[in-house]
């Protein structure tokens, strides 16, 4: 697949995991991905690894932030938008809470991340050298994001309010999915937190390329971590599973159908 040069305003762009052991993190996902680590020294000290496939960047690993001890690892999921600050301007109007004002990383772009009203955490990026993910949907990297939330109707809103998505229903099984788009361009999904699932706080799950979902699964648990939920189908859209790793951190893997 062809190296991503820039993401359009309103498209996920970029993702990263913030870790309570940075190594142990990167092995793991090197070992399931076939990752290598590109460490980038960080004003603040320590490093941001950015993680590449092919020599392609598709993520980044970094230590959990200090004073955060107690908070579970997870990744974080970027928007890419025009500007940071009037987009998070926006968000607040809109019901977010702010979780980080607006900030500059030198040479590569300006962050900001909300909750939104439905308690998910997601990040935007006006992007400055560092476009985001150069590889994306390809075998190794982000295929798709999704929303979990008990909230369908206000993050809909919210994310329609705030990016001009369009949220279209798209009936699955035992569940209504929907399916978010940005202008033409499906820009990720969400569906319900069943309450049976226990206390599942609202989040951005993010789905990586496989090319065989139950191999993986096994690769997934052989390295310390579990799976939650499949490998089952979705038809039309291939095998999926959701799993945590080696210190808890939820993601999803997805086999795609192959393309005709």
């Amino acid at each position: 697949m062809p190296t991503m040069t820039s993401h359009k305003p309103g498209s996920f762009c970029w993702v990263d995991y913030a870790s309570q052991d940075q190594e142990a993190s990167k092995n793991f996902y090197s070992a399931i991905f076939g990752w290598t680590a590109n460490d980038m020294p960080m004003q603040q000290g320590g490093v941001y690894s950015m993680m590449q496939k092919n020599g392609q960047n598709v993520g980044a690993i970094m230590a959990m932030p200090p004073g955060h001890d107690g908070v579970p690892a997870h990744w974080n999921s970027y928007i890419a938008v025009d500007n940071v600050d009037a987009t998070l301007n926006k968000a607040a109007s809109l019901g977010a809470n702010v979780a980080m004002p607006p900030m500059d990383v030198p040479q590569a772009g300006r962050m900001a991340a909300v909750q939104d009203p439905t308690g998910a955490s997601v990040f935007f990026w006006q992007p400055a050298e560092h476009k985001g993910a150069e590889l994306v949907g390809d075998t190794g990297s982000v295929v798709w994001n999704e929303l979990l939330t008990k909230d369908t109707g206000a993050a809909g809103s919210f994310y329609s309010g705030l990016l001009g998505w369009s949220a279209d229903k798209s009936p699955m099984s035992n569940m209504d999915y929907t399916i978010f788009k940005n202008g033409e361009t499906q820009a990720g999904g969400m569906f319900a937190i069943d309450p049976s699932w226990g206390p599942v706080p609202a989040n951005w799950m993010v789905y990586f390329a496989v090319e065989n979902c139950d191999a993986t699964c096994e690769q997934i648990k052989s390295l310390g971590g579990k799976v939650m939920m499949g490998p089952q189908e979705v038809p039309t859209v291939g095998r999926f599973a959701t799993c945590v790793d080696s210190q808890g951190g939820a993601f999803a893997i997805l086999q795609p159908e192959p393309r005709p």
